[in-house]
């Protein structure tokens, strides 16, 4: 098997667990056989005293499908 990985940013301004899978569902969408990702970075917008935006960065891993033979 062979697998893909790309790098996605999601948002979101509740929390990081939302913002990673903001990330996943929208890559899910056009992206079959995800398999894993890896959080690779994690930051946030601050404004007036307060974190009003998480920013997570994930490294997704999908399948590479063989279809030499359709």
């Amino acid at each position: 098997m062979v697998e893909k990985t790309v790098e996605l940013t999601g948002t979101s301004a509740t929390s990081i667990e939302e913002a990673v899978n903001i990330a996943v569902s929208r890559a899910a969408v056009t992206i079959d056989s995800i398999r894993s990702l890896r959080v690779t970075d994690i930051s946030a917008t601050v404004e007036h005293g307060a974190v009003v935006q998480w920013r997570v960065k994930v490294a997704l891993s999908f399948a590479i499908h063989d279809r030499l033979h359709e």
